[in-house]
């Protein structure tokens, strides 16, 4: 258990001696999510015919983030990611507030993600789009998912595993069939005239990195591996190759064959019933839905152990630290999460929720850049640990950009970041004294 409370528990041994290409398979699936679903649309309102390229762009930044991770990951064999590399780089403080901060992370997350079911089921049931109908997908959706996350840690693995077939297969089938259709002038020439917006880029470049976010858990449960310091930097290099290619062909076919796609809150459905009519827009909606709520089952799963282990090692309540006598469960605490995400959930929308879900996650990816930087000067390339091409090339730059997209948030989120951080060094400075 980490001194600083920002190590999760390893998850009963469920994931104990996943072997490589098990490992490439939990990293797709962290990652492909709702942004590949709904951010099409709003990436084209931001860029318009530069999209394809952004979202390569946004491929090749990540893809510094990813060998950040590699090289980090490299060092270890026992769990913590981010929050690892943290204490160990930075010390406990830093550990904590990393720690701190992923977890809130994961209820920015799900909170943006029942928006986005909301979103993706409107174009068959309308009434999600607002008022009663968009509340009670948004509150069923949590509510389901923290019941089932309740129950069992088993129930919960099984149903990601479930889920995983059912947002590929929808993406595959998108791909294949609409590259025939592309309208290469409605792709790139319809306003290639005019110059993305400088104002906009910023937010363009956060919203498309939230759609790659989630590879930075797959070395949270790196003890439970198979000799993680190969499998887990081989793991996330394949996957971040594979998913950019993904993303830049699903972008390229909705803006090649959807015009108006600015303009659609369900752009993938909506593109697909142009080539492929209504029956494959559903199985697009269905691969949506499921696609969201794969991810937002692992936000439920993962997100509370961090604040359970957090009430363990004696920072907040101790009723939080509590475990369910008959499920095995941190009850209370996946409770406690799914109450602040609806709450977070029913006051904002998924793109704003989306932001600041990057905007707390890019701490953990300036930490890391930087940690991977102290620990290669004081561990320099260890038996076994992962080369990393350019030496510390790499890690600047990712730091660097990192750094930018930070600043490029809007005020509002940075104070929020600011005031979480804030009290996470209350919580850290006066820890609960046992009796």
């Amino acid at each position: 258990m980490s001194d600083c409370g920002s190590v999760p528990p390893s998850g009963h041994g469920l994931l104990r001696a996943v072997g490589r290409w098990q490992i490439l398979g939990l990293s797709i699936n962290s990652v492909v999510g709702s942004g590949v679903y709904l951010l099409p649309a709003t990436a084209f309102a931001l860029l318009g015919p530069f999209s394809v390229w952004g979202v390569l762009l946004a491929g090749a930044t990540v893809g510094l983030l990813v060998l950040c991770y590699a090289k980090a990951a490299s060092y270890f064999e026992q769990q913590g990611g981010s929050a690892l590399y943290a204490r160990e780089a930075f010390g406990p403080f830093a550990g904590f507030q990393v720690g701190w901060t992923i977890w809130l992370t994961r209820v920015a997350t799900a909170a943006s993600l029942s928006n986005g079911l909301a979103d993706a089921v409107a174009r068959f049931w309308p009434a999600a789009g607002s008022g009663g109908g968009r509340i009670a997908v948004v509150a069923g959706s949590l509510l389901l998912l923290t019941a089932i996350n309740i129950v069992g840690v088993r129930q919960a693995a099984r149903l990601s595993l479930a889920l995983v077939f059912g947002k590929l297969l929808p993406l595959a089938l998108f791909v294949c069939i609409g590259v025939f259709h592309v309208d290469w002038e409605l792709a790139f020439g319809a306003s290639a005239s005019a110059a993305p917006d400088l104002r906009h880029t910023g937010q363009a470049a956060l919203l498309l990195l939230f759609a790659y976010a989630g590879f930075e858990n797959l070395s949270v449960a790196a003890g439970e591996y198979h000799n993680p310091r190969r499998n887990v930097p081989f793991a996330l290099v394949a996957m971040i190759v594979l998913v950019t290619v993904l993303y830049a062909a699903v972008q390229l076919v909705a803006q090649g064959t959807l015009p108006g796609l600015a303009g659609s809150s369900t752009p993938l459905a909506d593109a697909a019933a142009t080539f492929g009519g209504e029956g494959l827009a559903l199985l697009l909606t269905a691969g949506a839905a499921l696609s969201i709520l794969g991810t937002s089952n692992a936000t439920l799963l993962l997100g509370p152990r961090f604040l359970h282990t957090l009430a363990v090692d004696g920072y907040g309540p101790r009723v939080l630290a509590r475990v369910h006598p008959r499920f095995r469960t941190p009850a209370i605490a996946i409770a406690v999460q799914c109450a602040l995400a609806l709450a977070l959930a029913l006051s904002g929308s998924f793109v704003q929720l989306a932001l600041l879900s990057m905007v707390t996650r890019l701490l953990a990816y300036i930490t890391t850049s930087a940690g991977v930087l102290v620990l290669h000067r004081r561990h320099g390339d260890a038996p076994g640990s992962w080369r990393l091409p350019g030496g510390p090339l790499i890690p600047s730059a990712a730091l660097a950009l990192s750094l930018a997209l930070l600043l490029s948030a809007s005020a509002a989120h940075l104070i929020a970041v600011g005031i979480a951080i804030g009290i996470g060094s209350v919580i850290y400075r006066f820890p609960r004294r046992e009796r």
